[in-house]
């Protein structure tokens, strides 16, 4: 008895060790989850904030992130073109990863090229930033976004 005891605390440990070192961490961050809109964008030079560039009349770009799907649309009255994309995301150590599976006519001719959007990523109340960093690691742009959902 004392060696069937033995081999059944084994086999469950076992178990859950396997249980454990399967299972993936969450790469989702739940503040992101929901609709976000565009507020404006910035511009850096040596890191520093520049510039500002506000939305222009009519101009929209909206963002939706679900557990571990993204999704975003762009309208602008001046571009006959569509914009969106779809695909999936993930978070890790302040850094969203996007990866686009499909999207509009030329998001499709964009990732033609790059599938793996990187940004460096920054949170306030009701608010975040996805920063771009240049081949040196420096920032040069980012795209400001409050949550409206």
């Amino acid at each position: 008895m004392k060696k069937l005891s033995i081999i059944l605390f084994v086999v469950v440990v076992s178990a859950i060790l396997l249980a454990a070192a399967t299972h993936e961490t969450p790469t989702h961050d739940p503040r992101l989850q929901g609709v976000w809109e565009l507020e404006d964008q910035y511009f850096y030079e040596n890191n520093e904030v520049v510039d500002t560039a506000a939305n222009m009349h009519g101009y929209r770009q909206v963002k939706v992130y679900s557990h571990s799907k993204v999704m975003w649309t762009r309208y602008n009255p001046k571009d006959t073109l569509e914009w969106f994309g779809y695909g999936s995301y993930s978070i890790a150590d302040d850094w969203l990863e996007e990866r686009i599976e499909y999207g509009s006519n030329p998001m499709m001719q964009a990732i033609d090229t790059i599938t793996v959007f990187r940004f460096e990523l920054e949170f306030e109340e009701g608010r975040f930033r996805q920063i771009a960093m240049d081949n040196d690691g420096n920032r040069y742009f980012s795209e400001n976004y409050k949550k409206i959902d």
